[in-house]
Parts: C-alpha cells; sequence; structure tokens
C-alpha cells in the first residue's frame, strides 16, 4: 500500500515534467505497474500452483473490484460526482474493457468448441486476439489524449515537478513497481490453503479476497490520487487496469502447458466478466449523462458499482 501511493505521486510528476496528459500516465504506465501484482500471482497461480482456476479468478475478481472502486472514488469528491469531474474520453477505454472481458466471457462458456493452436502452446484464437487488441486500445486511447489536449489546451502543471530529475523519477518509480512484485508472490500459495480450510472453492477465493488484495495498489494509487484532485489519472489507472488484467489472461494462457488455459476453469468466473461488463456500462452512463448532484454524499451511479460488485460476490459465494 506504501509502493502505491508513492506510485501515484511519482506518476503525477512524470506527467507534470512530460507534458503528457494524467489520463495517459494513468491509463497506460500507472495501470501497467499495479498490474504487476496481477501477472505475478496469475503466473505463480498456474506455473509453480498448477492453480488455473485461482489465476482466473483473480484477474476476473480484479476487474470487478477496479469498477467498485470507481463508486468509491465518488467519496473522495465533495461536490459533484466523479463523473463530472473527469472527461468524457474515459469512455474509449470503457469501451475496450467491455470489448476485451466480453470476449473473455465467450472463451469461457464456448472455447472449448474453437480450435487449438499447438504450435502457439495450445492457445485458441479468442485468447491470441488479447494483446493485439489490448496495443490498439492504448494506441488509440493516446492518440485521443493527444488531440484533446491540442484541442482543449495542455494541462496545468505543477512546478514541482522541475525538481525531479528523470533518473530520480524513473528509480523511485522502479523501486515502487518492485515492492509491489515482491508482495504478490506468496498470495496463490496462501489463497489456495485459505480455500481447502475454509471449503469455499478456488473461483470465489480468487475472485474475492485474492482479487481484492491484488487490487491494493490500485486502491491506494486511485484514493491518493483523488485526494490531490487528479480524478482523471484516479479513474483512466483503474480502467487500465482492466485491459492490462485481459493481456494478462493470455501471457499466463501462454504459460500454461496443459492446454487453453480458459478451457481448464470453472464457468463460474463468466459471472464474474459479465458483473465486470455491467459495472463498465454503467461508467458509460455515468460519463454520457454526468449527473451534477448526489444523494447524500455518494452519487447513484457509484451506489450501483458498488451494489453490483457486492451482489456478484454474494452469488459467487452461493455457486461454489
Amino acid at each position: 500500500m506504501y509502493a502505491g501511493n508513492k506510485l501515484s505521486r511519482y506518476g503525477e510528476l512524470i506527467a507534470d515534467k512530460s507534458g503528457l496528459s494524467k489520463s495517459s500516465v494513468g491509463l497506460i504506465l500507472i495501470a501497467a505497474t499495479t498490474s504487476l501484482s496481477q501477472l505475478v500471482t496469475s503466473l505463480s497461480a498456474v506455473v509453480l500452483h498448477d492453480l488455473p482456476d485461482m489465476a482466473v479468478s483473480a484477474l476476473m475478481g480484479s476487474c470487478m473490484f477496479n469498477m467498485m472502486l470507481i463508486g468509491v472514488l465518488d467519496m473522495f469528491s465533495t461536490k459533484k460526482p466523479v463523473s463530472r469531474r473527469v472527461h468524457k474520453g474515459h469512455i474509449l477505454s470503457v469501451g475496450f474493457g467491455i470489448v476485451l472481458i466480453g470476449l473473455a466471457a465467450v472463451d469461457m462458456l464456448f472455447g472449448k468448441h474453437l480450435p487449438v493452436f499447438t504450435i502457439m502452446r495450445s492457445m485458441d484464437p479468442i485468447t491470441l486476439a488479447f494483446v493485439p487488441v489490448y496495443i490498439l486500445a492504448i494506441w488509440l486511447a493516446f492518440k485521443f489524449e493527444i488531440s484533446r489536449l491540442k484541442q482543449y489546451g495542455q494541462e496545468q502543471h505543477e512546478s514541482e515537478s522541475g525538481k525531479h530529475s528523470w533518473a530520480k523519477l524513473i528509480i523511485f518509480f522502479l523501486l515502487c513497481a518492485i515492492g509491489i512484485v515482491l508482495a504478490s508472490i506468496y498470495l496463490p500459495e496462501i489463497a489456495e490453503k485459505i480455500a481447502i480450510t475454509t471449503g469455499w472453492g478456488a473461483s470465489f477465493i480468487g475472485s474475492s479476497l485474492i482479487a481484492a488484495t491484488m487490487c491494493l495498489p490500485e486502491l491506494t494509487v486511485s484514493t491518493s490520487a483523488a485526494r490531490r484532485g487528479s480524478f482523471d489519472m484516479a479513474v483512466a489507472s483503474l480502467l487500465g487496469s482492466n485491459l492490462c488484467c485481459v493481456a494478462i489472461l493470455a501471457i499466463t494462457d501462454c504459460c500454461y502447458i496443459k492446454g487453453p488455459l480458459l478451457h481448464h476453469v470453472s464457468e463460474a468466473n463468466t459471472l464474474a466478466a459479465l458483473s465486470a461488463i455491467i459495472s463498465m456500462g454503467i461508467v458509460v452512463i455515468a460519463l454520457t449523462y454526468r449527473s451534477e448532484n448526489k444523494v447524500f454524499f455518494i452519487a447513484v451511479e457509484s451506489m450501483a458499482l458498488i451494489l453490483v460488485y457486492v451482489f456478484a460476490n454474494v452469488l459467487l459465494f452461493i455457486a461454489r
């Protein structure tokens, strides 16, 4: 959590020093770094512990958790909903997230009917599409941000960024990333013991406990950014993390030697994927409508995001 908090600050300084928008830095750099915990945990689950179900459920659960965090961010916006504090361009990232997670859900349900490319370590066509679609999403989002800045002008930059050299910013940013990786290595083994002890099953443990633990960097990064008023960076990092999670599915599949990864997992993981898609649909509605009012201390769309997450975990617990 400490590393995640510092990561947010150094991300802001990098954005200020480079002249890039905070949305771009959040979507690409911050999201990729905070997703290192998901990468390490999922690879550890399939390579070291042979737990494919745990790996997939943790990644899909992370997507759910990230969307719930957008609802939590609303509590840091005292006067207006978060949807009024960020620009509409985030819809592009949400749209690609819906496409990628939707493809993963289709693969989990119907992937067994597709051909398998043995030359590609027994990966199926849908999984092979994850990384190219992710790269396309990042490229288009980056181009959109450049055109947006040209149209509306550069963001205001803090003078503090000039006090730090590029070498210092990069070194401290990498140290935070290493801290996140080291904290993630033993999560699958701990989760397996909890699943066996409680009898709750790998899918539920992965999508709830492990996913929430893996998303601690996202939690600290997004909330610390929101406290400083960088809501665009906070939201972009969470949406970018969802894109990274699906790309990580492809990497994990490549390292799983028993066959296509998504063919060897419980269909209960589809519920987590669909819940994430529903939540992203709510985000699209919120960014389009851009409500000006809150109910008490939280916006209606934020309450909906939190309720979807809670309801999905209840269903996963019942279906365990």
